[in-house]
């Protein structure tokens, strides 16, 4: 029986791993790999105490930070990817896509993340690097002074474009519904931005350049006109796909199947679990707040276990 089992290898999980080993719980963390969403970025600036560093650079620092801590304490198993989760006599059973692999536990901790959904059009994954990005904070500065186009007219969205607009030549967001989905404030403050202009009711329907992206075209759902416009940046903010369906039927989920937490301590609906990070309902995804609420987690957890 282990006190704790951590789910996932990105900043979250691996930060609870350090965490958990230094506090001596008996720990597992399961990682199917390490690195978390932005290992595919090139160039990440807002880690903090790195001033740069590549994604797979940083997913090797994780999971070198993790292998140093790995004793009798703490056990890492990387490559296995948990299935289930179920309830069990004093405590958990975690269960992998491993066979018969199936590991107790007085604690879990769900790190696991989401994934961006993709753009289908033709040319997204060509271009994907190369251009196309899904992450304004982390590859924004990188297209400083030039015209980019922004995909989804959500808050993240225009969260994307007003980070944009702060160092590009200009922003176009392109909308596929006839109205935009962000808080109306939100989409008056930043469409107000004279380097900013939004497109309403569109398809986007090719993405196109040589090694780099060069230009984007899209088409008005009602018209079916198409209209074609210089880029050299493409920011995708069509939404997330948190990667929960493990425990779908166990914890209470909001309607985008992000878990529901408490955001004083991470705990999910079901006793003895806690979740952090981007598969969580918290407002804002980043790698550093999926580190912080992991770390809230662990102290949570640690109170847990010793003090009731």
């Amino acid at each position: 029986m282990h006190d704790l089992i951590i789910i996932g290898g990105g900043p979250g999980g691996t930060a609870a791993a350090v965490y958990a080993a230094r506090k001596r719980l008996k720990s597992l963390l399961i990682v199917e790999k390490f690195g978390g969403q932005s290992d595919v970025s090139p160039d990440i600036q807002n880690w903090i105490g790195t001033v740069s560093i590549s994604g797979s650079d940083l997913a090797e620092a994780f999971k070198k930070h993790v292998l140093a801590y790995k004793d009798d304490v703490l056990q890492v198993m990387e490559g296995e990817r948990v299935i289930g989760i179920e309830k069990i006599e004093g405590g958990l059973r975690v269960k992998t896509n491993m066979d018969n692999h199936a590991f107790d536990t007085k604690t879990i901790l769900i790190t696991t993340g989401s994934s961006r959904r993709k753009l289908k059009t033709p040319g997204a994954e060509e271009f994907e690097g190369k251009g196309i990005t899904y992450c304004a904070t982390c590859d924004g500065p990188l297209f400083t002074g030039k015209k980019v186009a922004v995909i989804g007219g959500g808050n993240a969205g225009f969260e994307t474009a007003a980070q944009l607009l702060a160092y590009t030549d200009s922003v176009t967001l392109l909308q596929f519904n006839d109205k935009y989905d962000a808080d109306a404030i939100t989409t008056q403050k930043v469409l107000s931005h004279p380097k900013m202009k939004g497109v309403l009711n569109t398809e986007t329907v090719r993405i196109e350049g040589d090694t780099f992206v060069k230009s984007i075209t899209y088409k008005d759902r009602a018209s079916g006109a198409e209209t074609t416009i210089p880029v050299e940046g493409v920011f995708v903010e069509i939404g997330q796909v948190p990667a929960t369906g493990f425990v779908k039927d166990l914890v209470e989920m909001n309607k985008f199947g992000a878990i529901v937490i408490d955001p004083r301590t991470q705990k999910t609906s079901v006793q003895g679990i806690w979740a952090a990070g981007d598969c969580t309902d918290v407002l804002y995804h980043q790698n550093n707040i999926a580190a912080g609420d992991a770390v809230r987690a662990l102290e949570d957890i640690y109170n847990y276990l010793h003090l009731q």
